[in-house]
């Protein structure tokens, strides 16, 4: 006890220095090898898909354009060349049918399919953040009111949504932005009831209580008390929402009902290939790979970063690496 009470103290310029809730954050994230993973395949992607325009202008070729020269007229549109048409101008060969290049329009559709995907996915975001607080901070009328309508946009089917939209929609709208709005407005339901329920919770804490009492305004409570709270699980349900999306732009433009030819996207591209998977299922297996890495690395991201932001989730990995230090010091004693 003396040794104890006579002890020096730690000069502060000694302590460990406090780490904040951002930094851990991305201590996890590093710490994890399929977040940086998915993290490089994303950002490659992006990269190429801002780059499409450079890279076809490399390759001299257009993701539009109609080369009637590139396929057999009398063989029913088959790629002229072996392989598909592959050759030193076409670096995946050519489209059966229209002889447009394949590597330029997957750059393409890459564009299409990630705008779709990031631009509803913003829209979900606001309207389920925008009626899940107000459903958490209005009284009993607007609570039941907001809810019931949130389980009726849940409940509403998507394609049969996009359908008839898209049959009433003013001609020489813009597709994608058709798209962004139809998956928009129908899909933030589930974002909606993730954010009344967590502002409920967090409604019950004391600071919270506190600036209600003083007297504050709901718009100062969910500005000041309540987003910041909800930042990890929206951003978190967010990055599983776009992978959602993606496939929801590719499902409704393989059904006729999102982008439509010569415009490139992969569920349009797939659409398109169907004709042709029976002589050669490259041109159905291309774009489907494409989609089937995106959403996965989109999947797995969303994972990752649900599992940093969550304090319990820490805990968990300080414990595993405690039993490995454990382990490895008692094998090494041994």
């Amino acid at each position: 006890m003396t040794d104890l009470l006579t002890a020096p103290s730690v000069p502060e310029t000694e302590a460990a220095a406090p780490v904040s809730g951002t930094r851990q954050v991305w201590r996890r994230l590093r710490a994890r090898r399929a977040a940086l993973a998915a993290a490089a395949v994303l950002g490659l992607l992006v990269v190429l898909a801002l780059g499409a325009p450079l890279l076809a202008a490399l390759e001299g070729q257009d993701p539009t354009t109609y080369h009637d020269g590139l396929v057999d007229s009398a063989r029913g549109g088959v790629p002229v060349g072996s392989f598909g048409g592959i050759s030193a101008e076409h670096w995946l060969g050519v489209e059966p049918g229209t002889g447009r290049d394949l590597f330029v329009r997957l750059l393409y559709g890459a564009r299409v399919s990630l705008a779709v995907a990031v631009g509803a996915t913003v829209v979900q975001v606001l309207i389920g953040v925008a009626v899940g607080l107000a459903a958490a901070l209005g009284n009993r009328l607007a609570d039941s009111v907001l809810s019931h309508l949130t389980d009726v946009m849940v409940a509403m089917p998507l394609l049969v949504f996009a359908i008839a939209v898209t049959a009433v929609a003013p001609e020489g709208f813009p597709r994608p932005l058709l798209l962004v709005v139809v998956i928009g407005l129908i899909a933030w339901g589930a974002m909606a009831r993730l954010v009344r329920a967590q502002a409920l919770g967090l409604l019950k804490l004391d600071y919270v209580s506190a600036a209600r009492l003083s007297g504050a305004s709901a718009w100062r409570i969910a500005r000041r008390e309540l987003l910041p709270g909800l930042a990890a699980p929206v951003i978190t349900y967010a990055a599983v929402m776009l992978p959602q999306n993606m496939l929801n732009e590719a499902s409704m433009s393989f059904l006729g009902v999102g982008i439509e030819p010569p415009t490139p996207s992969w569920g349009q591209m797939l659409s398109s290939a169907t004709t042709w998977f029976r002589a050669d299922p490259l041109y159905v297996a291309l774009p489907a790979l494409m989609l089937f890495v995106t959403t996965f690395a989109f999947t797995v991201l969303g994972d990752t970063v649900r599992a940093a932001l969550d304090p319990r989730e820490a805990s968990r990995l300080r414990v595993g690496r405690e039993r490995r230090k454990r382990r490895a010091s008692q094998g090494g004693s041994s």
